[in-house]
Formats: C-alpha cells, structure tokens, sequence
C-alpha cells in the first residue's frame, strides 16, 4: 500500500493507504482498497511491540547477534527487547519511525488481516543501540 492523503472540509487533513495495485490501474477481487493510516499504523505498532516479547523472537535475535558479538548474552537480548515498551512512549515520532523502519520490511493487508515482514538485522541492530544505551546509563 501507498500513504496518501486529501484535505476536506475545513482543511483538515485525512491520511490513509491505498493498494498500489489499484494506483496501477488493477482492480483485483478481495483487494483491500484502502485503510485509515492511524489505524494501520497503530496495528503494526502494537504487533512489533508484542512481537518483540515474544520468545521465539528473543533466541533468534540473540542467535544472530551473537554472530556478530560473541559477548552478548541471550538474557542482554531479552532485557534489551524488553526494556523497548516502557521506552517506546517516551520517544519522539521522528525515533519510533525510525525503529520501525529499522524492524518492519513490509506490511501487507489483506482482508483476513496484516502480514507482517520483519528484518532480523533491524532486530540486530536495535538490541545494539539498547546495549549501548544501557551501558552508557551504567557508567555514568
């Protein structure tokens, strides 16, 4: 899907996502034409939010950055992906942007519901900067 918006009445803006099939000139039965984007957008939100507890999510995130740093512990991960929601509302939009782009590939919606593509790396990369974080606050 497409971000897109229009103005109506009193200037208000509306935003939304449309399919970028439709935008192609397609019109394919069951497409889901288009979506409010707060409410798409708070859907992916509260998902990567409760993915990121999930402990599946967890082993593979330390499996991979234990690749990378083999001083990292699984339970550095755990802490790290944990300590994400209680931080997450204290960031500005531009920060939750960023992370989510940093985890979310793709978001496809489909009449049944989202489907969601995570990028490990992203998972990788935001347990790096929290471990960091983490360890700045304690030597200070």
């Amino acid at each position: 899907m497409t971000p897109t918006h229009t103005k109506k009445k009193n200037n208000r803006l509306y935003r939304y996502y449309v399919a970028s099939r439709l935008l192609k000139g397609e019109n394919p039965p069951g497409i889901v034409r288009s979506v409010p984007a707060g409410e798409i957008e708070a859907a992916v939100i509260d998902h990567v939010r409760g993915l990121l507890r999930a402990p599946e999510i967890i082993v593979a995130t330390w499996r991979e950055a234990h690749k990378q740093d083999e001083t990292i512990s699984e339970n550095e991960v755990r802490e790290a992906l944990q300590d994400m929601d209680p931080i997450w509302d204290e960031l500005f939009p531009y920060e939750q942007a960023r992370v989510l782009q940093l985890l979310v590939e793709r978001v496809e919606v489909h009449p049944s519901g989202l489907e969601i593509k995570f990028r490990m790396d992203g998972l990788e990369t935001l347990v790096a900067e929290i471990r960091a974080s983490l360890k700045n606050r304690e030597a200070a």
